[in-house]
Formats: structure tokens, sequence, C-alpha cells
């Protein structure tokens, strides 16, 4: 079935303000004359009619005149709310502009100030308060054919940790970009944020906090709680794909083991962030002849999202020849207590599997001296946690020594790019979770990489959307890793930069989509036919913001 347009004919009882009150359907100055007289809007709308381009292009002129970027993400939110048409147009056409502004880094501010700018409800929340009828309430959603849910708990958002129900921003978010990057329809997709409380005391303590005023739910009462979500979502929405999203590190895991071979799922800080910083390891051997079978890494930070990178790794090493003890042995961590090694008896689970033999080390600069790692990788959301003397060491080593300080927001980046040029004397491979301007330095232009999960989850939910995938597997990041490695351009490479251009990403999330795809009927997960075609089979499903006529000529 084609998703190609926002709008097809409107229901008969939507008519005059009732019509354009509502989103999905809402042409605003575009409705043509024979429209505004047969769907009683004369009088309603201004004289002029104007295109869709025209209205995107007064999207990009109102933006220009907000004073922030908070103010301009506030804008584009209204903008959806009326006309989600223009809304997708406007972010279609002007990615690279609107990316930092839709999602991170200022969803990141967003957040943190939810309550503050709450206007309307653009997803749903469910508390505790719903067990035992959680299927009932997601039947209150005004769609009943919702393919993709993004759902969160607000446990850890990006690095600013737990902000509550205020987390909706991030599955609002991630879901406008399923929509402008990966052509999923926007009616086929469900933010929901499960508002098990909050430990967060400046939250409890805002009078105009929007989530429910309790501790954090855990143990049974939380794991219960989110199997019935679960199960309720697959029951209410058949062919469901969940993403969980920016869950603490002790329920990740735990939700993903759960669920993942019950249910098409995955979780985009664990299997995301990994496919999209592998994806920039395959890359770089193009820049410095390093393949990544001999790439020595060391992370700073072990939690979800980095020991999900190593376990990604670890089995595109494996792939490439190695055995897992050799390549789970060129994955080194550095927690808050310092090197992870075999002789500490203070380890979570997820981090024993990389607790290597040696000697404690209780400094990064002190296991970079040691272990002298060919790739250093930062994702401890502590801002400045690559310090000079760390990132000169890698240079002492490495021709061009890999530095990616992958923490979000913009504001928890480990070090800024230019520090990172700066200290290798522009030596250095720079990939970041956030964007950074171009830096000049010693005459030459660098453009950092953003290693943005932008690059992959949108691919990725096409592909499975597409086929009606029934699981999503390990393999499914290896895949669209490989092929988002293939489609960075020599111009990047070029000027450093490890990603495509963000202008490319829609085209390359295509790609991934259809290399997603392929995979899940080739093993036989996909409950959807395969077509002869698998590019025009996907698409034909792939969204496009354009109006079209809802009467006939």
């Amino acid at each position: 079935m084609s998703h190609q347009s926002t709008v097809g004919a409107t229901p008969p009882s939507l008519r005059g303000a009732e019509l354009l009150r509502a989103p999905r359907f809402n042409k605003g100055t575009a409705f043509d004359s024979k429209e505004r007289a047969e769907l009683r809007l004369r009088g309603l709308l201004p004289h002029r009619v104007f295109t869709l381009e025209e209205q995107a292009a007064r999207v990009m002129r109102n933006l220009e005149h907000k004073p922030d970027p908070l103010e301009r993400y506030l804008y584009l939110a209204e903008l959806a709310d009326r006309n989600e048409t223009v809304f997708y147009r406007a972010l279609v056409d002007h990615v690279a502009e609107l990316l930092p502004i839709v999602y991170t880094p200022t969803v990141g501010e967003a957040c943190k100030r939810f309550a503050h700018i709450y206007t309307r409800p653009r997803g749903m929340y469910l508390t505790l308060d719903d067990r035992g009828r959680i299927a009932a309430v997601l039947r209150n959603w005004n769609e009943s054919g919702v393919r993709v849910i993004v759902v969160t708990d607000g446990g850890r958002i990006l690095g600013l940790g737990d902000l509550g129900a205020n987390g909706i921003g991030i599955p609002i978010g991630k879901l406008a970009l399923y929509t402008a990057l990966g052509g999923v329809a926007p009616h086929l997709c469900l933010p929901i944020v499960l508002d098990v409380g909050t430990d967060n005391r400046e939250l409890l303590d805002d009078p105009l906090y929007i989530g429910v005023r309790r501790p954090r739910a855990r143990g049974a009462e939380y794991s219960d709680f989110v199997d019935e979500f679960v199960a309720a979502a697959n029951e209410v929405f058949p062919g469901l794909l969940i993403q969980f999203e920016d869950f603490a590190t002790e329920n990740a895991f735990g939700l993903l083991a759960r669920h993942r071979d019950r249910v098409c799922c995955f979780n985009d800080d664990i299997q995301g962030t990994a496919a999209v910083v592998l994806a920039g390891l395959e890359a770089s051997a193009r820049i410095t002849g390093r393949a990544l079978a001999d790439q020595r890494l060391l992370f700073l930070g072990a939690g979800a999202a980095g020991v999900g990178i190593a376990t990604l790794i670890v089995s595109a090493m494996v792939q490439a020849g190695l055995s897992e003890d050799q390549a789970r042995a060129r994955c080194w961590f550095v927690d808050s207590k310092g090197l992870v090694c075999a002789a500490r008896t203070d380890l979570a689970p997820h981090k024993r599997a990389f607790a290597h033999e040696h000697a404690p080390i209780a400094d990064l600069v002190g296991a970079v001296r040691a272990l002298q790692p060919t790739a250093l990788l930062g994702l401890s959301a502590q801002a400045g946690a690559f310090d000079e003397a760390s990132v000169r060491a890698m240079a002492e080593f490495n021709e061009r020594p890999l530095v990616f300080a992958l923490s979000n927001p913009t504001s928890k980046a480990e070090c800024t790019a230019e520090q990172a040029y700066r200290w290798t004397c522009g030596r250095a491979v720079f990939a970041s979770g956030s964007p950074w301007a171009p830096v000049e330095f010693d005459g030459r232009t660098h453009v950092p990489g953003q290693g943005n999960n932008a690059y992959i989850f949108p691919g990725v939910g096409l592909g499975l959307v597409a086929s009606r995938a029934r699981r999503v597997t390990d393999e499914v990041f290896l895949v669209a890793a490989r092929r988002l490695a293939q489609l960075v351009p020599q111009a990047s490479l070029d000027h450093g930069s490890l990603y495509p251009p963000l202008e490319a990403v829609r085209a390359v999330s295509f790609e991934i989509g259809c290399a997603v795809a392929e995979l899940v009927w080739k093993r036989g997960l996909a409950e959807e036919p395969e077509p002869a075609d698998v590019r025009a089979f996907v698409r034909a499903q792939f969204y496009e913001p354009q109006y079209v006529p809802y009467l006939a000529p």
C-alpha cells in the first residue's frame, strides 16, 4: 500500500473550520478555489492560493526571525500541529538546517523545559494507574493503523538523565525523523512515554510538571507494567515495530533481552548507536588504511550505548575473521571507577564480557598510554572528559587517531571538534553525536562527521515496516552499518568526515531500508510476501509530503 501523500480523500464529515483544524488533511492557503467552495472554506482563508513550496518558503523565512533554537522548535511544533504536510516539506527540503532544531541538540533543551512549553498532546502518556487496561487506553489514539511506536520511560534522556514525563519530546522528535528521513507516513507513527514517576527532585518540586509525582517505579512493579504495555501495543496495533528509546542502562538491556525474541522491537541507544559508530569505523579505513579487525578501541563510558557498540563491533570483527575472544580483546572500557578489568568485583553484568586481565588504571590518560588504542570513543555524558593529555597521547602512536565524542547534546560532548584537531595538530579523524561547525586549522578545512543515529534508525524502520518483519536481529544492524559506510562519498572523506552530508540522509535511509527489507525476506522473517522488485516495493511505501486534489477535476 502506498503512503506517498499526506492527504487523500477527506472524510465526508471534515468540512469548514473542522478541516482546517485537522493537521493531516489541512492544506491551509493551498486549498484551491473549487475546494474552498465545496468544502465550506470560503471566507475562512485569505484570498490568495499558495503552492506547497511557497508555504514551505514562508516557514523558512519565519524561522529566520526566531531569536533562538528553542523558539524555532516551538514554531515548528505548532506548524506540525496545524499542517503536517508543510512541516514535513520544510524538513525534507532543509534537513541540514532543521534536524538540529527538530532533534538533537535542541530537543534536549525542549525536554528539560517540556512542562513549561506544553501546549497540546502529540503522543500518549501511560501511567501505572493504567495497569490492567493499557490496551483500552491505547485504543483512544485517533489512528488505528499505527505501525511504529517510539517509547521512552524518560529515565535517561540523551545525556541529561531522568526527565520523567518530559521525555516525551524524544519519541516525538524521533518519529518526525522516521517520516522525514525514513519515509514512514506520519499517521503510522505514535510517540509514547511510560510515566512511571521520576527521581528528579527539581521536576517533583516544579508546580508545572506534567508527570506523575512519585519516585520512579522499580522491580516487578516496573517490569510488569512494561510487559503489559508491549503485549497491549501488539494486540491493538498488529504488525507493530517498537523502538525503545532513552531507558536507563539498568532497564535497557533487560527489556531488550526479554522482548526481542517475542515481538518486533529494538533499542536505538544500544543497537542504533552501535550501527552508526560501526559505520564510521568501517568508513575510516578509507582514510587511515586500518581495517576494522585491526582496530583497538577504548570506550569512556560503559553504559547501554557503549556496551551495545562494542557488542556489534565484536560481531562485525568475527565476520571479518577474528574469533569472538580475539574481537572482545580489542574492546576496552573506562568507567567512573577506572579501567574495566577482570580483577574488579563491582562490575554490572553488562560490563563483565569486556573485563579483561590487566592491572587497575584509575584515569583515562593512563589507560590511553597503557593500551595504545587506535580509537577513543566517548559515551560518558561528561563534558570535557577527553582532556588535552589524553587526546595528545592518542596522537603519539597513531598517525590518524580516531576521536569520537559521541555524547548528546552538544553541552555533554567529551571534547569539541576544534580541541580534537588542535591537540592532534590536525591529524584526528573526529566524529560527534551532535553537530559541530567546520574547523579551519593549519590552512585546511576539517568537517566533523556527525555520528547521529538519524543515519540508521529511519532506514532500519522503513525496511522493517515495509517487510512487516516479525523480529529484529543483530544482523539487521550489521547490514545497515555496512550500507551506510558504503554510501560515504569520497568528498566527505577528503574533509575528514566519516558520514554522508546530512542533505543526503533521506536517500541514505531509502538505501538502508531496501537493504534491511532484503535481509528480512532472505531470513524468512517477513509477514509481507516478497515482491519481485524490492526497491520498487519500498519506494511505493516511501512517504512524500505533497498535496493531492480532494475533488475530482
